[in-house]
């Protein structure tokens, strides 16, 4: 895969608005991870390709270029109105208290203060998640049982 094919497909996943992408090729796998504040670029070259291929600057001008078209991606979805809930810890997210439960929450469900929205497990704890504003759920932006980051967007919530 050269550098104009991996600039190609940076381009069609900021576009597409997939979380992740991953190609595995004979001696060459990328993987290619996006949020909402940046896009993450990892790429793998085994030790037995040569070391001139090994060598080319393919993963900087990738990366350059992502950073420079983050920024247009958030402009087309207008999201100002909207409370952003965020996650207090890192861990992993889940919907509901346990598989065979219901979703505690669901788009287009209206919330108060102390609702619980989700759990995040961390470290074998298992921490329910409150609302700290009133309003209806427009957007859920974490997969369940997904691992999560500290201040990563869980929740677009609209204000009452």
């Amino acid at each position: 895969m050269d550098i104009k094919q991996i600039q190609d497909l940076i381009r069609f996943v900021a576009k597409s608005g997939v979380n992740e992408v991953a190609i595995e090729q004979n001696e060459f796998k990328i993987t290619i991870k996006t949020n909402q504040a940046a896009t993450i670029v990892n790429a793998t070259v085994p030790y037995a390709q040569p070391l001139a291929a090994a060598a080319a600057p393919a993963p900087v001008d990738p990366i350059a270029h992502v950073a420079a078209a983050a920024p247009a991606a958030p402009a087309a979805d207008d999201t100002s109105k909207y409370i952003t809930v965020k996650s207090p810890m890192i861990g992993t997210f889940y919907r509901s208290a346990s598989p065979e439960k219901p979703m505690l929450v669901n788009v287009g469900d209206e919330i108060s203060e102390g609702n619980v929205l989700c759990i995040i497990e961390a470290m074998k704890l298992f921490n329910e998640i409150e609302s700290e504003v009133s309003g209806r759920i427009v957007k859920i932006l974490v997969d369940n049982a997904s691992p999560v980051e500290y201040d990563q967007p869980l929740f677009l919530v609209e204000p009452k």
